[in-house]
């Protein structure tokens, strides 16, 4: 049986909606108003959520159209994330339009309760968040003894209506307000991260233990191979501003991006931003066909993105020289995105140790 090869291209309808999302971004986030949100208890624009996820019909791409989606796929969705990753958006996108709504469709959405709640999410009425800490990859990921206890460092979970807890049972699905969530003070400040207490709570079954773990598993799946699209959207970010700010400033009335040294970090990184396209695509594309190597090509992106990333925003921070280490320049802002999302969803020694383990290498000794 021949394999399909991964198809890495960008489609028309792909870049149409590229456009369509970068456009709204552009005129929806600007650095003031980014720094303004880090610095204040709301690090989410709920407006910009609104226009995002429900007037253009974003939180629904992965929803299929009988559920109340658009019934689009992942690489529709790789795509959003990296208009996201490029502008550094505070929306919760990734957190329950991906990475919730994926687990939520490894359920039997002929459940009345798993079809409405979809319904909710794919509209953007309601958020939704995965219980689980941040940092819990798709092989990580442990279910709880029961429905009580504390779950450390959710991502949005602050900001959610619904929260979905795996737990020994089942997975279960718990208005947020039924939970005591606090706010922590996370490096990222655009995508705040909270520890959830359980005790007391009520929630709704949904699924049975192992069909939750296999849903829980699916989304966080989904999350870190399309966490790889929106690193890939920072680092093009913090590629394109270096170039552009080292062909203008000058130095010895040279631009300082003509000096060799530069030229070479420069190359360098622009190699590194053409191969983590490469391995993010490749990432979506498998997700989207629903592809054997899924998890491969997911390890593979998780494992080369996230570095690539840091590496390049860390040079977007240096090559801006002094600028580049001011509160008003965004290149901090870009740098902690990278950053946290590197531990995020398994960290890059996980990933690498799941490819050295699908591919039937030895591990680390």
């Amino acid at each position: 049986m021949t394999e399909t090869a991964p198809d890495l291209l960008y489609s028309e309808a792909e870049e149409d909606l590229r456009a369509a999302v970068r456009s709204l971004l552009a005129a929806r986030t600007d650095t003031p108003s980014a720094l303004a949100r880090a610095e204040s208890d709301t690090p989410y624009d709920p407006r910009l959520w609104q226009a995002l996820g429900a007037e253009m019909g974003l939180a629904g791409l992965l929803v299929p159209e009988k559920l109340g989606g658009q019934g689009a796929g992942h690489r529709e969705a790789a795509v959003v994330l990296e208009e996201i990753g490029r502008s550094v958006a505070p929306v919760p996108y990734l957190t329950s339009s991906v990475i919730a709504t994926e687990t939520l469709l490894g359920l039997d959405t002929t459940v009345a309760e798993v079809a409405a709640l979809l319904g909710e999410l794919a509209s953007g009425r309601k958020t939704a968040v995965l219980a689980v800490p941040f940092s819990y990859g798709p092989d990580s990921a442990r279910p709880r003894g029961g429905l009580d206890g504390i779950v450390r460092t959710v991502a949005d979970a602050a900001t959610a209506d619904v929260l979905l807890v795996p737990t020994g049972q089942g997975l279960y699905a718990v208005e947020a307000g039924e939970a005591a969530i606090t706010p922590l003070i996370p490096l990222d400040l655009t995508r705040p991260l909270a520890d959830v207490v359980l005790d007391g709570v009520r929630g709704t079954l949904l699924a049975d233990a192992e069909t939750g773990r296999a849903a829980v598993r699916r989304g966080l799946l989904a999350g870190a191979g399309l966490l790889a699209s929106e690193q890939l959207g920072v680092a093009e970010w913090c590629l394109t501003e270096t170039v552009a700010y080292t062909r203008d400033r000058k130095q010895f009335n040279r631009p300082v991006g003509s000096f060799q040294a530069l030229k070479h970090r420069m190359a360098q990184l622009w190699l590194e931003v053409v191969s983590a396209r490469a391995a993010a695509r490749n990432a979506a594309d498998a997700l989207a066909t629903g592809s054997p190597e899924a998890p491969l090509a997911v390890a593979v992106a998780q494992a080369y993105c996230s570095r690539v990333a840091v590496h390049a925003a860390e040079e977007c921070v240096q090559l801006h020289g002094g600028i580049g280490m001011t509160w008003e320049h965004p290149a901090h802002l870009y740098l902690k995105r990278a950053k946290s999302a590197q531990g995020a969803l398994g960290s890059a020694g996980e990933h690498r140790a799941a490819v050295a383990e699908i591919v039937g290498l030895p591990g680390p000794a």
